[in-house]
């Protein structure tokens, strides 16, 4: 079947009104990024998981007419189930994991018509800003092979930002859509606490601080699956406040004049290098020219506190996971299970007792107050997605990563803490062509506003057409 060329010029709502349309079939955009799948993968290693066979059967059977009818799309092989498939969250332990039922999320992607045909890479369990896992290898970077594409939606970013695809699924719990989103020129939205389901075998991911959602090219993508896919299921422990519009109407409003506070310096350990204390200076000032009031302020959290809280936190639950795991193979831990920085991880969340994860609980919880307090004054934060520029990989394959995170993180597990909306959007370029991006934050429930100050940057400083060196379209990927 000849390739369908056009591809690339649409977003996944241009594809789905083309195929609404009748001007290309669903089977012509799967096979396409099935085709795309098969020449760059080798190269990035992004998807680990293939569903072609499921995905044909799909489009055969007849899908939903939603948003995205006939639009391919691929899970993130972390935690997100699709029955009789494998979900391998990037470990050994899990490898053979095999899904009895669709999670609500999933059930929710199907009806808004996506096509989905494999799932990508991530580190095990999400614990790393980057997806290297012993089981798949290291994901690369499309903009810099040498490069980390980010994590823990790595393979998904990287499928993104090389053409596979336009829009693929993605979860963040200390930064995971924003940071890989940052790593591949990307927008990437991690929506208010609550927004999107966790069920039904969740109940809450690392306390209440991870959420899914999608990385995409363009803003509107975004909003409009947040629209396809928001709202509580039966028993959710949280609820944002509810909103009556859609989010994708909001993309194409312009904001009021908004009061903009900057974070100048990181928060907690680290410091943002001079590269991107200049990304940030540039931002500022290009959301001041479009009419709002940028002024330096950071809220007054304590920021070891929040590290030790989000560290916590994730330990003593990725403990448990494993430890549900083993029982369900009616076995005790082995050599080769878990990798060494996991394992790690894990040893220290079963150190904890429950003094220390109620402490950990509310130290997110009283942070999120002060930050409630700040947004009193200010309607939007800025501040840098990562503190460098996407680091080697296998800069993290090391037992000692302490002051390389501090490095490369900036304060994105900030607002998974605190559950408050963030974005990530590729607004600077560095000097040698790799994606700068900066994270806007608005308070608990405030997506609509995100994503009106989203949509009016993506206007005054576009960035959807930028194609990375490994991308698709290249010379060397076509044929």
């Amino acid at each position: 079947m000849p390739g369908f060329r056009e591809y690339d010029n649409y977003d996944a709502l241009g594809l789905a009104t083309l195929v609404r349309n009748g001007e290309v079939s669903a089977t012509e955009l799967l096979e396409e990024a099935i085709n795309r799948t098969e020449k760059i993968n080798p190269t990035i290693n992004a998807v680990v998981q293939f569903h072609y066979d499921e995905a044909r059967a799909a489009i055969k059977a007849g899908l939903p007419d939603g948003p995205f009818t006939g639009v391919p799309f691929l899970l993130k092989d972390l935690n997100i189930l699709l029955k009789g498939t494998v979900t391998s969250m990037g470990s050994a332990l899990f490898k053979d994991y095999k899904a009895t039922l669709n999670s609500t999320l999933t059930e929710r992607y199907i009806k808004s018509g996506v096509v989905i045909f494999g799932k990508t890479n991530s580190p095990e369990f999400g614990a790393l800003p980057v997806s290297e896992p012993l089981l798949f290898g290291p994901t690369r970077n499309p903009w810099d092979l040498d490069r980390t594409p980010g994590g823990s939606s790595g393979g998904a970013s990287a499928a993104v930002a090389s053409g596979i695809l336009p829009i693929a699924n993605a979860s963040d719990g200390g930064g995971s859509i924003r940071i890989p989103a940052a790593c591949t020129g990307l927008v990437g939205y991690k929506p208010t606490r609550g927004r999107t389901a966790m069920g039904p075998v969740i109940g809450e991911g690392w306390g209440g601080q991870s959420i899914s959602h999608v990385v995409s090219r363009t803003v509107r993508d975004s909003a409009a699956m947040l629209d396809a896919t928001t709202g509580p299921e039966p028993g959710d422990p949280y609820a944002p406040p509810y909103f009556a519009g859609q989010f994708l109407d909001e993309v194409g409003k312009v904001p009021s004049r908004l009061r903009v506070a900057v974070i100048p310096e990181k928060i907690g350990s680290g410091s943002y290098s001079s590269e991107i204390q200049a990304a940030l200076k540039e931002s500022a000032k290009l959301i001041a020219d479009l009419g709002h009031d940028v002024i330096e302020a950071t809220p007054e959290v304590d920021g070891p506190a929040l590290q030790y809280a989000s560290v916590a936190l994730l330990g003593a639950n990725l403990a448990l996971k494993v430890t549900e795991q083993l029982e369900n193979l009616g076995r005790s831990l082995e050599d080769g299970d878990l990798e060494p920085g996991t394992r790690g991880l894990i040893e220290y969340g079963k150190t904890l007792n429950a003094e220390a994860c109620a402490k950990a609980s509310q130290i997110n919880h009283v942070s999120a107050r002060i930050m409630g307090r700040f947004h009193e004054q200010y309607d939007v934060i800025l501040s840098p997605t990562l503190a460098s520029l996407p680091v080697p990989i296998g800069q993290f394959m090391d037992s000692d990563i302490g002051e390389k995170l501090g490095a490369f993180m900036a304060n994105t597990s900030m607002f998974n803490q605190t559950g408050q909306p963030s974005i990530s959007l590729p607004l600077v370029w560095s000097e040698s062509g790799l994606p700068i991006g900066m994270m806007l934050s608005a308070a608990f429930g405030n997506d609509a506003l995100l994503f009106q100050l989203a949509g009016q940057l993506e206007q005054a400083r576009p960035w959807a057409d930028r194609r990375a060196p490994h991308h698709t379209s290249a010379a060397a990927y076509l044929g």
